[in-house]
């Protein structure tokens, strides 16, 4: 069997994600949401009333001050609203208000609808591979740099040989 050809998974991989997330956006348009605001309400969402904003940051992979001007338009339109932290009064902890729901509702319906849509005419088994490999390559990618496996240590991006 000739070797696959891995030259272009990332930018396949990267572009099938935003083209998903660009069709997504085009159908919550309707609703008065960006792609950053829809994106950021999931997210909290997620996060059960509990997160910082710099957790919501670092889970969007976006930075702290681009994260502050969504929330502050978020809170403008009665979506979220921002608390001092009971542990710590530097930090905010991020609350959806109650409007929220129905919204939140909908984004999760549409994505529902859509993922559905997307994936219809794939094999079950074609898609249970590609979620096992997936799952296999988000794991490699979110270790720590520093992690040891097989005798090389990752340092950044590159991988050197473990002094043990």
């Amino acid at each position: 069997m000739p070797p696959t050809n891995t030259n272009e998974f990332g930018l396949l991989l990267f572009g099938t994600a935003r083209a998903w997330r660009t069709k997504l956006d085009q159908r919550l348009r309707p609703l008065g949401l960006s792609q950053g605001k829809w994106r950021t309400l999931i997210h909290v969402s997620q996060g059960g009333n509990k997160l910082t904003q710099k957790e919501i940051a670092d889970r969007m992979g976006i930075e702290e001050p681009t994260l502050a001007g969504l929330l502050d338009r978020l809170q403008e339109d009665g979506w979220i609203k921002r608390r001092e932290s009971p542990n710590d009064r530097r930090c905010k902890i991020v609350h959806l208000q109650r409007r929220s729901k129905a919204v939140l509702e909908e984004i999760f319906n549409t994505a529902h609808g859509l993922r559905h849509e997307l994936i219809e005419n794939v094999p079950p088994h074609d898609l249970d591979a590609c979620i096992r490999v997936l799952t296999q390559i988000r794991k490699k990618a979110d270790e720590p740099a520093g992690t040891v496996k097989n005798g090389r240590a990752t340092i950044g991006r590159r991988n050197v040989a473990s002094r043990n």
